[in-house]
């Protein structure tokens, strides 16, 4: 992984890091609320979503109080927006409870909670409280095998790799950067090869386009 250094800083010229956090004011439980919205559902609908749903609660206190109905017309268009209603109030009423009212900063004390996953716990950690830690989604884990940086079959495998192999001062950002380089040019299918910047060193594993970048040739 001698090339993580360069990926880095070019994505970094493209991308803005931070947004996710800024979006949620670095606040802990709105970065898990929206987290849970998220799962199965787009940034264009996630946002909104969530946006809607704080104007009414911000606070473990005030989630809690809503009602799941009112939790699920305001998420809704959000991929099953009533078990997601549910598990953000149950989420609230524990954390109001057992936690006065502070979201656990560590994976451990997260993954407790029905419906939040070692993802999810990791975003929080990074997002919510700027802690090192290694969120692996979908395009995470793709773009990390397609550079050759492991070998993985599931997103659980990548970060415990990732946890091993990259060095702790990029766990901050290569959550944001593979997710906005997944999303505009490192697609599933047929990604946008002829326009990557980091193709110079992408070993491009299990990808069958054979275009160049227009940035480099690779050699």
């Amino acid at each position: 992984m001698n090339n993580a250094n360069k990926i880095i800083n070019l994505l970094k010229k493209d991308y803005t890091v931070d947004f996710f956090a800024e979006k949620h004011d670095r606040d802990p439980f709105k970065v898990l609320v929206s987290c849970i919205i998220s799962l199965r559902t787009k940034d264009e609908v996630t946002y909104p979503a969530a946006q809607r749903l704080f104007n009414l609660a911000d606070t473990p206190k005030k989630m809690m109080e809503l009602s799941e109905k009112q939790i699920a017309k305001a998420i809704h268009p959000a991929g099953f927006y009533k078990t997601k209603a549910k598990r953000i109030r149950d989420i609230a009423k524990q954390l109001y409870e057992n936690y006065e009212s502070k979201v656990p900063d560590s994976i451990e004390e997260l993954i407790k909670f029905k419906g939040v996953g070692r993802k999810t716990a990791n975003i929080v950690m990074v997002f919510g409280f700027n802690k090192p830690a290694v969120p692996v989604d979908v395009h995470v884990h793709k773009i990390s095998n397609r550079l050759g940086w492991v070998k993985t079959k599931t997103p659980e495998q990548t970060e415990q790799e990732l946890r091993k192999k990259l060095p702790k001062k990029y766990w901050l950002v290569i959550n944001e950067l593979f997710v906005r380089h997944g999303q505009n040019i490192c697609f599933t299918r047929n990604p946008k090869c002829s326009l990557c910047k980091i193709y110079k060193y992408c070993k491009r594993v299990n990808v069958k386009t054979k275009y160049t970048s227009k940035y480099t040739s690779k050699k």
